[in-house]
């Protein structure tokens, strides 16, 4: 154990690590720091504050300072202050405010215009269909606004409808025209004037018996109005049906008179067999769009009762209904009174 017992470093060739001055040195600078700590008392208030040194004396707290990206030498740059330019303040005069005043009071105006023309429905709204001039003296007739009537989830089909009615009305127009040439090539004059009667009397019934009603059908979810577009629209794809097959002299430049006219006119049958092509066309949209509308119809739970109930409402809420039920009732007791009185003298 003697071996053991014996200083390491008594020995002068081996060289003593804490001989070394920098070692001595952090040794006597732990001393200097630990001797504060040794003789400090945490409940010696007094001690503390009169022992407090320049180096305890609350600091502001650190803020981090943002830094830029390094340039191309690699360094950071502190980003300086970056001031915004102020502008001289706007200047506005009384006429300016009075015009923006003014132009507040205009939209105003049209937003309570237009929520009361919402609240009012269809009857207290100014009609604008057909869309006819100021000075003319027929004034429009209905009011349509399918953006805003129609439920957005249909308003794709009643677009397609109202395009289709015009395409009707496009081929009754240009039927017209065919009729014209047949007789300027000396094949009679009874397809140009049933052509001017057909355009006459059905492009406008037929704008008010099934495009109305699908329109009305669509705008307040009413059985008896797809009833009644069902029924109307069947019979204007059989009339469509028997204009495209052109019978001779029927008033329509259909398939069987195109063909017969170019033995006479190559022109006038070229006219005519566009004219055909029209009328299959509307054929063909007809029973698509028709197809179509039916699905609808059956996805909104409607029935056959249900339109008869809403037949019975709308025939008991029609005021001409009810002032000839009303005088009915009045006349049928005064007759009865009457003979009361009669009877009794």
């Amino acid at each position: 154990m003697s071996k053991f017992e014996d200083n390491p470093f008594s020995d002068p060739t081996i060289d003593n690590p804490f001989a070394d001055p920098a070692v001595q040195q952090v040794a006597r600078s732990t001393n200097n720091a630990t001797r504060g700590l040794d003789d400090y008392n945490p409940f010696d208030g007094q001690q503390n504050a009169n022992q407090a040194t320049p180096s305890q004396q609350p600091t502001q707290p650190a803020i981090m300072q943002a830094v830029s990206p390094p340039n191309s030498g690699g360094q950071y740059q502190r980003p300086t202050q970056q001031q915004q330019p102020q502008g001289p303040p706007p200047n506005f005069t009384t006429a300016d405010f009075q015009r923006r005043q003014e132009e507040l009071e205009r939209k105003a105006e049209e937003l309570a215009r237009r929520e009361a023309e919402l609240r009012a429905g269809s009857a207290g709204r100014r009609n604008n269909w057909p869309p006819l001039p100021a000075f003319c003296p027929v004034q429009p007739c209905f009011y349509q606004d399918i953006n805003v009537d129609i439920p957005l989830e249909f308003q794709r089909i009643v677009r397609h409808l109202y395009h289709l009615w015009m395409f009707h009305a496009l081929v009754l127009a240009v039927n017209i025209i065919g009729g014209m040439s047949i007789m300027f090539a000396g094949q009679g004059v009874e397809t140009f004037g049933l052509s001017i009667l057909y355009f006459i009397l059905l492009t406008p019934f037929s704008f008010i018996c099934w495009y109305r009603p699908i329109y009305k059908a669509f705008r307040s979810d009413s059985s008896f109005n797809f009833m009644v577009y069902f029924f109307i629209f069947l019979f204007q794809i059989i009339i469509t049906i028997v204009q495209s097959i052109g019978f001779s002299g029927g008033g329509s430049c259909g398939l069987i008179t195109s063909i017969s006219m170019y033995s006479h006119n190559v022109a006038v049958g070229i006219i005519t067999t566009l004219i055909t092509i029209g009328f299959i066309t509307c054929v063909v949209a007809d029973v698509m769009l028709m197809a179509k509308v039916h699905r609808i119809y059956r996805s909104t739970g409607a029935s056959l009762a249900k339109a008869q109930a809403e037949f019975t409402t709308e025939i008991l809420r029609n005021q001409h209904v009810q002032t000839a039920a009303s005088s009915a009732v009045a006349a049928t007791v005064n007759a009865q009174i009457a003979n009361a009185n009669a009877n009794r003298y």
